[in-house]
């Protein structure tokens, strides 16, 4: 019987407590709603004036890029227009009869060679007035020779050179390659 007596007393020990809780709680509620009401409020009015802000610095921002954008390229693509375009496989055995750290760039040679030789890039003695045509070599063509190091370039390449309405020439990768 003392054993179901203690366990009687502790069970009206911690029915006061509870009810003390749920009095606290019921307080703590009321005072964190009053505060959660007038926080609420002076939230709503911080996020107005910084979107207010955010909104002033944005038009600033665009302001200021739109002044500092150069000319749009998109003008300049449209100008080069391919006139012409060939697909070329240059071989390039003719690089591995230099010194194992100098084949690399031979291999650049040959290619800058045939391509102002087939596409006819040289400029003419008698326009001397006329801005040089360029040739232009794509740095996927570079990285395909350099890929093995600069003592074992590729034994053949194929490109594809096209030719803008300028006369200048920009040689690719050929396309599956």
């Amino acid at each position: 019987m003392d054993e179901e007596s203690n366990e009687e007393a502790l069970k009206k020990e911690e029915e006061p407590k509870e009810a003390a809780e749920t009095v606290e709680e019921a307080e703590s509620e009321e005072k964190t709603e009053e505060i959660s009401e007038e926080e609420k409020k002076e939230e709503i009015a911080e996020e107005t004036a910084e979107t207010a802000i955010e909104e002033e610095m944005e038009e600033e921002m665009a302001a200021t890029v739109e002044k500092a954008k150069p000319p749009a390229r998109e003008e300049k693509a449209e100008e080069e227009e391919i006139i012409e375009e060939r697909i070329y496989t240059i071989p390039l055995g003719k690089a591995w009869i230099k010194p194992p750290n100098k084949r690399a760039p031979k291999a650049m040679r040959i290619i800058r060679n045939f391509v102002t030789r087939h596409m006819k890039l040289e400029a003419k003695k008698e326009s001397e007035e006329e801005a040089p045509k360029r040739l232009i070599i794509n740095n996927e063509v570079n990285e395909r020779i350099w890929k093995r190091g600069i003592e074992k370039p590729s034994r053949n390449i194929r490109i594809r050179a096209a030719k803008d309405k300028e006369g200048n020439v920009t040689v690719y990768l050929a396309e599956g390659d």
